[in-house]
């Protein structure tokens, strides 16, 4: 899976447990709220311990990818996203979002997460451009289609609607909570 962008990646290969929680928490300190983390570990407990040890710790646990002997474990280091006040006016439930994508209505599904938050689990078909990424890639996407826009909390899909807005693009409604709670179809990876 190439088209995973992680920040840092950690060699924790051949370092059996506590060793790659400990490694994987220094590294985790040095990262900025959001940014992807990857694991690269060989203890087949690392799996259980670091999504364990990920959601104690209110960081997101991404997924594992297993490639021979080795396990990467992607995390996504908690930005207390929840907590930004939400300002775009138009907003939605998972429910009524998904409502529509099962009447299959000509709407947009854009997913402003990070490219790995996307490639673990994502709405079929949504387009994927990270929050960081908007302004420069607002020529994909059509300012007359109905845009619904999500992110796994609410806070950075509000703030893409809030730039979706600013550029004249006129039907965006926010998603809330998005995919933290999304229980309709995903596309995922194996984990």
């Amino acid at each position: 899976m190439e088209n995973i962008k992680v920040n840092v990646t950690l060699d924790a290969k051949g370092l059996a447990c506590p060793m790659p929680i400990v490694k994987t928490k220094k590294a985790m300190n040095t990262l900025e709220a959001g940014q992807v983390l990857e694991v690269q570990a060989t203890d087949k407990g690392s799996k259980a311990d670091i999504q364990a040890w990920a959601n104690s710790a209110g960081h997101q646990y991404l997924g594992t990818i297993e490639e021979g002997d080795v396990l990467k474990h992607y995390l996504r280091k908690s930005s207390n996203d929840s907590s930004i006040e939400r300002k775009h006016p138009n907003v939605t439930s998972n429910d009524e979002l998904e409502k529509k994508l099962d009447a299959n209505e000509n709407i947009v599904v854009l997913d402003v997460r990070e490219a790995a938050e996307y490639a673990f689990n994502h709405i079929p078909n949504a387009v994927s451009i990270p929050l960081g990424e908007i302004e420069e890639r607002l020529s994909e996407l059509n300012k007359d289609d109905e845009t619904y826009v999500v992110c796994r909390t609410g806070s950075r899909s509000d703030l893409a609607a809030q730039k979706l807005a600013e550029n004249g693009f006129s039907n965006v409604i926010n998603v809330v909570p998005g995919m933290s709670a999304w229980t309709g179809k995903t596309n995922t990876l194996n984990k």
